[in-house]
């Protein structure tokens, strides 16, 4: 099984689907989600499909997901 970390190379993740949020701008300024499959979660910069990947579990994306959705973030979107 393939192993990932924090800043690998998100070309290198492999048979993953990349999802991009149907609020993406036309500029293309969004991040993209790939489940990973030992169940974690790949977060990537569209603009830089190959450059670095953060990796989160599923319990931190749960977490960062109730977070925003609770409003706890409002205030970085100036």
């Amino acid at each position: 099984m393939q192993r990932f970390e924090n800043g690998m190379p998100a070309g290198t993740i492999s048979g993953v689907r990349w999802v991009k949020s149907g609020r993406s701008n036309a500029s293309g300024n969004c991040v993209e989600v790939a489940q990973l499959p030992d169940g974690g979660v790949a977060v990537r910069n569209s603009r830089d499909p190959e450059g670095p990947a953060l990796v989160y579990t599923r319990a931190e994306m749960t977490a960062f997901v109730a977070g925003a959705k609770d409003g706890d973030f409002d205030a970085f979107t100036g």
